[in-house]
């Protein structure tokens, strides 16, 4: 298989590492995350100007008809510099499932607002005690007044505090567990009965729990169709999947980067510490796997857009997997090589190495996916 980007996309991604280099430097970051706002509008603007929102919208709704490799592209060079700006949560997820199943008067409404920067999004989805299991939902939708009134409760909604609108996936008929009878409903922030709890995470991203008490919404708020959307949820967090593991390929090799910077400055017994052969073979492996993971992350990304399930489950969950494992490995290796400095604040080997153990815990964790590429494997020879 060709893994060579197209010269597009080549020139995309160089475009990229200037600015995340020149524009998006580790103090930056720290002031965005200060601020507790999630976000640098100045930044987001910027992603807009360069047509990073739109990439993969349809050209109908002012986007660039691009595709998840694209994305691919764009999340590793933001894993470099660790942005902390709601691409995931806006363009991929929101944006994708509007994308793939919004109405046309909603995708009208919807896509050119975020290409352009004006609207941000958040999927709301995963609920208190599912551990990974999409089907497991509680929170309710029933007909009222024309429309639905949602009650139950969200959690872990990625940048759910910092959206203008939210699309809630709630149970419209059968039990917590069935694939069938979810559905899923635009909610705007601000909605009456909505409570948002914005927090921080530990990797310097923002999430949100949510509580939902007789939320009422139109009937035209409904996404998609009427008890169908467990496929479109799953591919969309296949879409989000694929994306932080490219992101993960890029906090990899920024962390191999900063780590030999500081192993040649470092010294022990009077010379560099990069001169000690035990180190250079530690990092070496380290080299091995991010290019490792970076074979895994381009698999996911070239099975991502499938309509074939089980082909891109599979691709989906073994890059997960792995990738999980690879960056934990290396993020060990670079915070015993930097020794105590490594853990912290001051060094962005401690805050690359948080957004790894983090990217390993999102969407399901090494063994999760592990055991789901084993159940499709027993499937198939069954």
């Amino acid at each position: 298989m060709d893994f060579t980007l197209t010269e597009e996309q080549q020139m995309l991604q160089d475009s990229l590492r200037r600015f995340v280099d020149n524009e998006y430097n580790f103090d930056k970051r720290s002031e965005i995350i200060a601020t507790g706002k999630g976000l640098d509008k100045g930044t987001w603007s910027a992603l807009a100007e360069m047509g990073l929102l739109a990439f993969t919208f349809p050209e109908d709704y002012d986007g660039l008809g691009g595709n998840a490799v694209d994305t691919m592209v764009v999340m590793e060079c933001f894993g470099r510099g660790l942005l902390v700006e709601p691409y995931l949560a806006t363009v991929v997820l929101a944006g994708g499932l509007i994308r793939d199943a919004g109405s046309d008067a909603q995708k009208a409404a919807l896509l050119p607002a975020i290409a352009s920067g004006e609207k941000l999004m958040a999927l709301a989805h995963h609920e208190p005690g599912n551990r990974y299991n999409l089907n497991r939902v509680n929170t309710e939708a029933k007909p009222s007044n024309g429309g639905y009134v949602l009650n139950g409760r969200k959690t872990a909604v990625i940048h759910g505090g910092q959206a203008d609108q939210l699309i809630i996936s709630a149970r419209t008929s059968g039990s917590a567990g069935d694939a069938s009878g979810q559905s899923l409903f635009l909610v705007d922030a601000g909605a009456s009965g909505l409570t948002i709890n914005d927090f921080a995470t530990h990797d310097g991203q923002r999430t949100a729990d949510l509580v939902l008490e007789n939320v009422q919404v139109p009937e035209n708020a409904l996404v998609g169709p009427l008890d169908q959307a467990a496929p479109l949820i799953e591919k969309a967090f296949d879409l989000g999947i694929a994306a932080i593991c490219a992101e993960a390929v890029g906090a990899m090799e920024a962390l191999n980067a900063t780590t030999l910077a500081y192993s040649k400055e470092r010294k022990q017994f009077g010379v560099p510490i990069a001169k000690f052969q035990v180190l250079q073979h530690r990092m070496a492996d380290m080299f091995m796997a991010a290019e490792q993971a970076r074979t895994m992350a381009i698999l996911a990304a070239t099975n991502a857009d499938s309509d074939d399930r089980e082909q891109r489950r599979r691709a989906i969950s073994s890059a997960k997997a792995l990738i999980g494992q690879y960056a934990r490995e290396l993020g060990q290796s670079a915070v015993q090589i930097h020794g105590g400095m490594g853990v912290t604040e001051e060094m962005f080997c401690s805050h690359l190495f948080k957004r790894l153990t983090l990217i390993n815990l999102q969407f399901g964790n090494s063994d999760y996916h592990l055991e789901q590429v084993s159940n499709l494997l027993l499937a198939e020879t069954a």
